[in-house]
């Protein structure tokens, strides 16, 4: 049976994280860019207790499919090993300024987070690439310091948190919370020809090393919250969404330093990932471009903790605005997140229904309220 949440709840919810005061929220939506205007108005579903699906008529199930030896990955939904079934995923901070470029091995990643690392430096944005199968990484990075939003998201994933060092009320964090295993300062440097900051990545056997090191649980523990998200196991279209309309690209203006953009490649099905006005590239597979199935956008607050430092409100009881992107079409979504540890939720915005995400990576962006208008979505 669907799981429905009426967004009419989700809003009303105020659920704080204690992150410290935020910053007011933006209320109207980003450009689009079209010959037609296009209305992304979010209009308050009709509630009528009465109703009911008609009698009979249930939700059409998808067929399930097995494969000897492998299941569907929690974080993609795509086939892979069995053996990693109850494998956790490792959370890598990479060093997102042009002098760190190009990065090794992000494509290797399941889903990436990109969000604000600093309100200074014109908002230069750090990404938190999640992998599953982290056994078959040969090089990866480089690897910078967290920040303590990075700590509450890693919760979601019961992920082993990967760094190089950070702020001391960062560090704090996450002695405080025994979620949050991490690994920092222990990879291997490569002479790049760099400053020292620039030359630290996870190498081949460093993550043994650190697991064996640490003692930590290479699998699944007492905080894992369990599956989640909702995957369709067909290729699912938003065209008949309510709410959808067409996304060819995206422009995160908010993310003045680098310029992300995503754009939609027909021929394949994904957003290619572009920023500093280049194809994003990984010279660890023969320069394959950096590209996603999903799209999830997610207005959200923060407090500034001064000296460039900041953390994102990220657990929200819900009213955030969103948007959901994939196959060539967006659909506007409300968000929240509980808890440390649960995972976060998307809601179509007007249905109130739960989304679903297609088989594949995922890209997630975490755009400061403030300049929430600045975004410009192309049909």
């Amino acid at each position: 049976m669907k799981k429905k949440v009426l967004a009419a709840i989700l809003i009303a919810m105020t659920v704080l994280a204690g992150c410290g005061e935020t910053e007011s929220e933006s209320s109207t939506s980003p450009i689009i860019q079209d010959v037609e205007a296009v209305d992304l108005a979010t209009p308050e579903p009709e509630e009528d207790p009465g109703e009911s699906e008609p009698e009979g008529e249930e939700e059409e199930q998808e067929p399930e499919e097995v494969r000897e030896g492998m299941y569907r990955s929690e974080l993609t939904n795509e086939w892979i090993d069995e053996s990693l079934k109850n494998q956790r995923p490792i959370a890598v901070m990479v060093d997102n300024e042009k002098t760190a470029l190009p990065h090794y091995g992000l494509t290797e990643a399941d889903i990436v987070y990109e969000m604000m690392n600093s309100t200074k430096n014109n908002r230069i944005t750090r990404f938190m690439a999640l992998v599953k199968d982290w056994e078959k990484i040969e090089m990866f990075g480089s690897i910078r310091s967290t920040r303590s939003t990075n700590v509450y998201l890693v919760g979601e994933w019961n992920a082993v948190l990967c760094h190089d060092g950070g702020p001391y009320f960062a560090l704090d964090l996450i002695k405080e919370k025994a979620y949050c295993d991490n690994f920092t300062g222990t990879f291997g440097r490569v002479d790049n020809g760099k400053k020292r900051e620039f030359t630290e990545y996870i190498l081949t056997g460093d993550l043994e090393k650190n697991f064996n090191s640490k003692k930590y649980s290479k699998e699944y523990n007492e905080h894992y919250p369990g599956t989640h998200y909702t995957f369709s196991n067909k290729d699912y279209e938003l065209s008949d969404a309510d709410g959808a309309t067409g996304c060819s690209e995206i422009q995160l203006v908010p993310f003045k330093h680098n310029g992300s953009t995503l754009k939609y490649n027909e021929e394949k099905g994904t957003y290619d990932y572009y920023e500093y006005g280049e194809p994003h590239l990984d010279p660890q597979h023969d320069n394959a471009q950096l590209t996603f199935k999903n799209l999830l956008i997610q207005s959200c607050s923060f407090a500034d903790l001064g000296e460039g430092y900041l953390v994102y409100n990220i657990i929200d009881g819900g009213g955030n605005e969103g948007y959901y992107i994939t196959n060539g079409k967006v659909v506007p979504v409300t968000w929240y997140k509980e808890s440390d540890t649960s995972p976060t939720e998307y809601y179509n915005r007007t249905t109130g229904e739960q989304i679903k995400l297609n088989t594949g990576k995922t890209y997630i962006a975490i755009v400061p309220s403030d300049a929430w208008d600045d975004i410009v979505i192309k049909k």
